[in-house]
């Protein structure tokens, strides 16, 4: 069964609100195993609407229409789909009491033109969530069916999954299950991952299922997308399972997390299983690194601090040794197990241009690395930062050099 998504308003296409609904909608149409090859955008205009409306529902099975069921003069998408249906809009006076009581509710009076919010297509059916003052509806259009949600977030959201995929499972039959898990990498390019992987992608699309997808992230690095298709849940984490294994023996150490882990949360749980403590020294990124962290530990158990100094190099230094000088001295000063600092190239150092040196203390063993960095001044100092992260991880697992590397 295929469903498309069809967002109606102005204002997107304008730019002055971003469509996050249709991207939600699209995964959580994946997760039920309903195919949807198509989402589209059209502005508050009958002609328009009713055309991309009825262009989707030749080539899917269901729409879901999401905007547009206010109550102005330009939220007509109540009488688009009438006019699809071919049939007269007619005011439901449950629903028009239900919209005057929500208003009442909260110590106001409900506007005359809210009443319109109630006009509902014939054949059509209200859905029985209705958090805000649009009803939402299932307009069936003979072996196929248009959704009508508002554009909303929460009201949309409540919508589908109170009625609308449920409906769509029992209309479609389908009972597959398709899921994914992302596998987050940092240190090669989205080129050089694709080459890394070329003969396993080849395997993959001759077998069909799973497949694996790339998407580049910036600055959290270049995403793995492992998606598989089964009939029930433990079917579907297995095929995943067992691709992540495969991809893990072809990718190594790049890998960094899975799904929504960010780098910081893997050093930080890194850190926590072994028992350390962390402070940093940022002469480069002016707190940047120290907010990430504390982002995360909230209460400071692992990450304990940051010393923020532009100046921490010295003029008889290069930048190498000044990192190596700052990493022990923040280490002693917070008392913590490691010390991590990060400092820009100085002229003496006679590096390329966007060189960052990066130094790590654990214990008595000492561990240093350097980097070029492009972009401008934001870009590069988030650039250092996920760097060296990624350096204190690679370092705790074993992967990295000692110092001098």
């Amino acid at each position: 069964m295929r469903c498309e998504v069809v967002a109606i308003g102005t204002e997107l296409l304008l730019g002055q609100i971003v469509d996050t609904n249709s991207s939600w909608i699209g995964e959580q149409l994946a997760l039920i195993g309903i195919d949807s090859h198509f989402q589209v955008k059209v502005g508050d205009n009958f002609e328009r609407m009713a055309m991309t409306i009825r262009h989707a529902l030749e080539r899917s099975d269901a729409v879901i229409c999401c905007g547009g069921l206010g109550p102005t003069q330009d939220d007509i998408t109540r009488e688009v789909i009438a006019a699809i249906m071919g049939v007269e809009l007619h005011r439901d006076e449950a629903i028009v009491a239900r919209i005057r009581q929500m208003f009442e509710s909260r110590g106001r009076v409900m506007a005359d033109n809210n009443r319109r919010q109630a006009d509902i297509p014939a054949g059509a059916t209200p859905i029985a969530q209705m958090p805000g003052t649009a009803p939402g509806l299932v307009c069936p259009i003979g072996d196929k069916v248009i959704y009508a949600v508002p554009g909303v977030p929460h009201e949309m959201r409540t919508m589908m999954q109170g009625t609308i995929l449920a409906d769509l499972q029992q209309r479609s039959g389908e009972t597959a299950v398709i899921r994914s898990r992302v596998l987050r990498t940092w240190g090669d390019s989205e080129s050089g991952l694709a080459e890394r992987l070329a003969d396993r992608i080849d395997h993959l699309d001759t077998q069909g299922n799973p497949t694996l997808a790339f998407q580049a992230s910036g600055m959290e690095g270049i995403k793995v997308r492992i998606t598989a298709k089964a009939t029930d849940e433990t079917a579907v984490d297995s095929i995943i399972t067992a691709e992540e294994r495969v991809i893990r023996s072809l990718l190594g150490d790049v890998i960094f997390g899975v799904d929504e882990e960010s780098m910081e949360t893997v050093v930080l749980n890194l850190l926590g299983e072994r028992g350390l403590t962390l402070a940093v020294a940022e002469g480069l990124t002016g707190g940047v690194l120290a907010a990430r962290l504390s982002e995360i530990d909230h209460g400071m158990s692992v990450f304990r601090g940051s010393a923020i100094d532009s100046n921490m190099v010295t003029v008889e230094q290069s930048g190498a040794e000044g990192a190596a000088v700052a990493a022990a001295r923040v280490r002693r000063d917070f008392g913590t197990d490691v010390g991590l600092a990060v400092v820009a190239a100085q002229h003496r150092d006679e590096q390329p241009a966007g060189t960052v040196f990066m130094n790590l203390v654990i214990g008595e063993a000492q561990h240093a690395q350097s980097v070029a960095l492009p972009g401008d001044r934001n870009r590069f100092r988030n650039y250092a930062v996920i760097n060296v992260l990624n350096f204190l991880r690679k370092t705790l697992t074993g992967a990295a050099g000692a110092k001098g590397q």
